[in-house]
């Protein structure tokens, strides 16, 4: 098992890497605006046929462009196009490298074109068709990161984003879920039923997403005007039920702190995802073994309702920027933790999570923002997540509460169903403090690594005298919090700005020191050493 799975990651590694080079080229060309994908599955093979009506504008004039969408191969995987026509028009077109390369009719620069591609073929990744935990047979997408283009055509880079819409086409015995709102279902025989969702917001490809199996499914109401849905196996729907039964509330504490909920629906679903959830736009899935009605993964919940907002609705920009989604989404679980069960609970994790760093930069030595590493998967490490929240936890020290949420908020409006890079972050948060956070995101963002101090203190006549030193290579500016504890049981916290390798500061004292401690509440990240 282990080692088939590595051999995965090691195709997608080579898979994401072609797609990141090439994106770049397609973007300045294209802007897609509206995919429209009619979808039919069936029992006796895991073949789909399909045809996407692809709505675009050019900006600039080309004889040719491409679109990502993975070959059949020799493995008898992949897709075969039959036809491309524009405007109803039959244009011509290769289909090479993954990539399709469409050579259009007359165009300008003003217009938006529509491109009909039929195609079919059997998946070879991102829509995931199988048997899930129960022997049933299940259909999923699971897109995240450029995974879409194995099973619909498109600009496979979240920098594009459009409207969606899916007609599915599936046996009658099972059930579809999509991104947007039911817009129709009907049974077009005895054998045969039709689902179509409509998406009305923008979306990146990598929550694109259908889902098609045997559901039990629960309406929790609506929070917001948003209704709250749970989606998982009837052989599971009272542990599911059970699960997913606060999501209401977890949603209510996020539109509380971020504002108005970006898409039409927050489903919950139990699938075949791979990882342990994936954040699709309104549908979110969940590793199917998850499921058992203990209601041990709420953290995980929260994280992937968080990237509603960040990662879906406010985007990266490009994958180097991915903190910007998951060390968001890691951050502002963590926060509520703290609401639901506690400062002790929030401050473990906290401390849990820079464990987690300092290991990480232990087996690899690089910064969050990494624009050398073009194995996307290999991108969903400490730095993006645990060190990504660390960040903001810092950031939120150093500007305080009041200031840092307006700064979230004025980011997420400035930025709602749009991209964003770590620059675009950092001018909202500046302008909004009138501070210059330029040091402060070079050094923790753009540098690997992090302090590692070594201390001694010395009280002597009420005068406490603290050596910090930094034994890193390259010194970090920073404030640190000291807790002074007094010999008479009570106790003081000072701040002391770090910007020296080594240099000692002296702290007039209020009596005899008994103990000192660095950190005492967990605001810096750091590696505190004998």
């Amino acid at each position: 098992m282990m080692k088939f799975f590595a051999f995965f990651l090691f195709l997608l590694a080579f898979q994401t890497a072609i797609t990141a080079q090439n994106y770049k080229q397609q973007f300045n060309e294209i802007d897609v605006r509206h995919y429209n994908l009619a979808i039919e599955v069936n029992d006796s093979t895991n073949s789909i046929q399909a045809k996407m009506m692809i709505a675009l504008s050019f900006k600039q004039l080309v004889t040719e462009f491409n679109l990502d969408l993975v070959q059949k191969d020799s493995t008898g995987k992949g897709m075969l196009i039959t036809s491309v026509f524009q405007n109803n028009d039959s244009v011509s077109f290769t289909h090479n490298h993954n990539k399709i390369t469409i050579q259009p009719n007359a165009i300008k620069t003003d217009s938006i074109y529509t491109f009909e591609i039929t195609y079919n073929g059997v998946p070879k990744d991102g829509l995931i068709i199988g048997e899930n935990l129960h022997g049933d047979r299940t259909f999923f997408a699971d897109n995240w990161p450029n995974r879409a283009h194995n099973w619909f055509p498109c600009v496979d880079h979240p920098s594009d984003k459009a409207t969606v819409e899916f007609t599915i086409k599936a046996p009658n015995h099972y059930q579809a879920i999509a991104n947007g709102y039911l817009f129709e279902e009907t049974n077009l025989s005895q054998d045969l039923k039709l689902y179509h969702y409509k998406s009305a917001e923008q979306l990146p490809t990598k929550v694109m997403v259908i889902g098609i199996a045997r559901f039990a499914v629960q309406h929790l109401g609506e929070t917001h005007n948003i209704p709250v849905s749970t989606w998982v196996y009837p052989q599971t729907k009272e542990q599911g039920f059970y699960d997913f039964a606060n999501a209401k509330n977890i949603l209510d504490f996020f539109i509380e702190k971020f504002g108005q909920y970006p898409y039409q629906k927050l489903a919950n679903v139990q699938s075949k995802t791979q990882f342990g959830g994936m954040e699709n736009a309104g549908a979110i899935f969940y590793a199917e073994k998850y499921i058992k009605g203990e209601r041990n993964f709420e953290d995980t919940i929260a994280h992937e309702i968080v990237h509603q907002w960040f990662g879906n609705s406010a985007s990266e920009t490009d994958w180097p920027h991915l903190w910007l989604s998951e060390g968001f989404a890691t951050y502002f679980t963590d926060l509520y933790i703290q609401k639901t069960d506690g400062e002790e609970a929030f401050q473990q994790r906290l401390k849990e999570e820079r464990e987690e760093v300092l290991n990480f930069y232990k087996k690899k030595q690089t910064p969050i923002i990494d624009t050398e590493n073009t194995n996307l998967m290999s991108l969903l490490n400490a730095n993006s997540y645990e060190k990504g929240a660390w960040v903001l936890h810092m950031l939120r020290k150093k500007l305080g509460d009041e200031t840092f949420w307006t700064g979230i908020k004025t980011y997420y409006e400035k930025f709602k169903l749009n991209n964003a890079t770590t620059n675009d972050f950092k001018n909202v948060m500046s302008e909004v403090s009138g501070e210059n956070l330029d040091s402060f995101f070079t050094q923790w963002l753009q540098k690997a690594g992090h302090p590692v101090l070594k201390t001694s203190w010395l009280y002597y006549q009420n005068k406490l005298r603290i050596l910090i030193d930094q034994t890193q290579e390259n010194a970090f500016n920073f404030p640190i919090d000291v807790e002074i504890i007094y010999t008479d049981g009570t106790s003081e916290i000072k701040t002391i700005e770090v910007n020296e390798i080594a240099i000692p500061y002296e702290i007039e004292t209020k009596g005899e020191v008994k103990e000192v401690k660095f950190d005492p509440n967990t605001w810096l990240l750091f590696a505190l050493i004998d």
